[in-house]
Parts: C-alpha cells; structure tokens; sequence
C-alpha cells in the first residue's frame, strides 16, 4: 500500500551539508522582483535543485523577513545570496565569472525554452524581472540570451514563482542534478 513518506524518511541534508554540497553551476537573479512570496519561492526552488545562489537586484525584498520565510521556509539561510541595487552591476559581475546571461522574457529576440539548447559545459545566469514591467529595459542590451516559456492560454505570462521553478528545473536536470 502506498504511504506518504515522513519528513525525517525524505532523507534531506542539513544546512551545514548543503553549505559544503556541490551546486550546480547556475545562479537566479531577480530584477525587482516586488513580491516577498515570489522572492521566498524562488529560494525554496533554489534549495531544492542545489543553485549556487540568488542575486537580490533593485527594489527586491532581501531577507530576513517574515513574508519572504513565509514561502522560503528556512532556505535563506541555506541558499547562498547577495544584494546588488544595479542590475548592469549584477550582471557584469556574472559575466566576470563567466556566467552566460539569459533573460526570461518575451522579446523581438526570445526564443522557446524547449528549443535552446543547455550546454552542461557552461554556466548560466538567469534573470526574472518584475511581476509587471518584466526586465529592467536598461539590462535588455547586457543579456546574452532570452527564453520564453511555451504558453497555449489566454494569459501572457506565468507568476514569478511559476515561471522560476519551470526554468531553474530546465536547467537544472541539463546541468547535472540528479
């Protein structure tokens, strides 16, 4: 008979592990991402497919805060992350560390996510940007790539928090998570 496992049954590791666990080489940043909601889901996604952090740009929330826990449940304190008010700024610094930049936004340039091709070689960086206004317009030119999510409704767009934990999990199983 099927059961539902316990929580101590899961077998996950602890802060302290995931600390020392290797991470794939992808990092999310948000570019004034509004919502305390969206900025704890995008955390709890990152733990759970072991990103190496989140970049924090703009007027997004930072932790500590109750609303961002709310929805993190404690993967603040596991998932590395950083404030950085410029989003030119952020990305630079990514792309001195070789981070290939990609925007998820629907642009003139977008392409499909599932027709762009991840190179487990290489590291990405990918940005979420506002829940209305999208990406920063001044950042549009510093971005190496756009994606866009297939979407068949009536709706434009995904939630931050939708559309984060569809292409962290992209990534994620092309980058080696296992």
């Amino acid at each position: 008979m099927t059961k539902k496992l316990k929580l101590e049954e899961l077998g996950r590791i602890d802060v302290e592990t995931f600390k020392k666990t290797a991470k794939i080489p992808l990092v999310v940043v948000l570019d004034s991402v509004r919502s305390m909601h969206n900025v704890g889901a995008i955390f709890r996604t990152g733990d759970a497919f072991l990103i190496e952090k989140v970049v924090l740009c703009g007027i997004t929330p930072q932790p500590p805060h109750r609303e961002i826990h709310k929805a993190a449940l404690g993967a603040t304190e596991s998932v590395d992350w950083v404030y950085e008010q410029d989003i030119n700024v952020a990305i630079d610094n990514l792309k001195k560390e070789n981070f290939e930049i990609i925007g998820i936004e629907q642009t003139s340039s977008s392409q499909l996510i599932t027709d762009f091709e991840i190179d487990p070689e290489k590291k990405y960086a990918l940005i979420l940007g506002n829940e209305v206004d999208g990406i920063s317009d001044d950042a549009l030119g510093n971005i190496d790539n756009f994606l866009e999510i297939p979407q068949l409704g009536t709706k434009h767009s995904l939630n931050v928090s939708v559309c984060g934990g569809i292409v962290i999990w992209e990534f994620a199983k092309n980058l080696g998570f296992r």
